[in-house]
């Protein structure tokens, strides 16, 4: 029987930032880094000292790749002068900054250091679609890269077995699509803050100056379904079921349970903490779920006492529409092949049962890899301490909410539940 671990002792957040998300051809990883930090330092209300901070874990997927300077955890630590505290980097693709989060909570836990610094950085801007497409690849298991899958094709499979499976389509992802488009232009750090009527009509307004024609689009499901506006990508993901190429950058300050206070009258607690592994799509006998999510699901319902009935709102690894359907069913917010059903009746809306990416997540907000897992732990502290303005999940008591990370084709997924108390 599998145990249901503890933490030692209780972990908090007490601060935390994130620089805006996006194309920044005049920032670098540094400069991103230390708008997160800005941020942070004003966020811890009672204020600190970052000569306290007993250590740095640090997320970074592919700077080596594309920026060709590898070795991120010092760099970082000297420029928020922690040097020379230790500094530690963490690697799992998508997920780097997730882990660099759980090894955060887990060196507090311990008892061997009071508190850390956790983040997460990707700087992408600076090459070519086709380079990036490449270096993110590398996350693919040997055999998926020698075949030729790249991560539009991935999700492109996932998407053609599910809707085999359960009679989904395409119009059921313009759904998640639609819904991240209006969440986003609530959140001032989204890379992409435009709704998808809006990219309508102004697409129609420059058709008719151009041509002295418009389409004939009457809804944004119309529009998603012109190829025209919405070309296929690795079918059936089209243009706007795709994440962006982004930099960006995220931190949170974590301490001990028993010195939260000190820093601030409203920390956020870790309730539960969950990791898994998967196999390569060659090995599984079903794509229409992710055996690493699950496992990182069980282990952190486990360790929290809680179920999927009680998180009440959701961060989920949305780097392609169809991502997300099959998250809220592997996390056990909908029973599989019922997901679709309960996006379509507004199940995660912001003002639904289960609102899911409240921050427009990864395909509005954007998706600087190595900064998301920590990105998306903002979103969830952000809303549990009231501070998300007009996205605030409308419920009255919100206490707990949660992020899911996945890293590859699978390959590392993590699941964190955080809770005001």
């Amino acid at each position: 029987m599998k145990k249901n671990r503890k933490l030692g002792r209780g972990v908090a957040i007490v601060g935390a930032g994130m620089s805006k998300f996006g194309m920044f051809r005049d920032k670098d990883s540094k400069d991103l880094f230390a708008d997160a930090f800005r941020e942070l330092i004003v966020s811890v209300d009672k204020g600190f000292d970052p000569k306290d901070v007993d250590a740095l874990y640090l997320g970074n997927f592919s700077n080596d790749y594309f920026m060709h300077q590898a070795h991120w955890g010092p760099i970082i630590s000297d420029l928020v002068g922690i040097a020379p505290k230790p500094a530690t980097r963490t690697e799992g693709a998508c997920a780097s900054s997730a882990l660099a989060f759980r090894e955060g909570v887990f060196a507090i836990a311990s008892g061997f250091y009071d508190m850390v610094l956790v983040g997460g950085v990707e700087e992408m801007s600076k090459r070519t679609t086709e380079e990036v497409a490449e270096g993110l690849a590398l996350a693919t298991v040997p055999y998926e890269g020698r075949a030729g899958f790249t991560f539009p094709g991935v999700f492109g499979a996932v998407a053609t077995a599910y809707f085999a499976k359960y009679g989904a389509h395409r119009e059921h992802l313009m759904n998640i699509t639609i819904k991240s488009h209006n969440n986003a232009p609530l959140n001032p750090k989204a890379q992409f803050p435009v709704t998808i009527a809006d990219l309508m009509n102004k697409k129609k307004e420059s058709l008719q100056k151009r041509e002295g024609a418009a389409p004939d689009w009457q809804t944004e499901k119309d529009f998603l379904a012109d190829a025209r506006a919405n070309p296929v990508v690795a079918w059936p993901m089209h243009l706007f079921d795709c994440c962006p190429i982004s930099d960006g950058a995220s931190c949170m300050l974590l301490v001990a349970e028993e010195i939260a206070r000190n820093f601030t009258d409203d920390p956020i607690f870790v309730a539960g903490l969950g990791q898994g592994s998967g196999r390569g799509f060659h090995a599984s006998d079903d794509l229409t779920y992710f055996e690493a999510t699950r496992y990182a699901a069980r282990e952190a319902y486990g360790m929290s006492g809680l179920t999927p009935d009680d998180i009440q709102f959701s961060e989920v690894h949305d780097c392609f529409s169809i991502a997300e359907l099959v998250h809220v069913e592997d996390l056990g917010f909908f029973k599989p092949g019922q997901g679709y059903k309960a996006i379509a009746d507004g199940a995660t809306r912001l003002d639904g049962i289960k609102p899911i990416n409240t921050s427009g997540g990864l395909k509005c907000k954007g998706h600087p890899v190595g900064a998301t897992g920590i990105s998306q732990l903002y979103e969830v502290w952000t809303q549990l301490r009231g501070l998300a303005g007009a996205r605030q999940v409308p419920a009255g008591d919100l206490r707990i909410g949660a992020a899911h990370n996945l890293g590859g084709t699978g390959g590392t997924c993590t699941f964190t539940i955080l809770e005001r108390k």
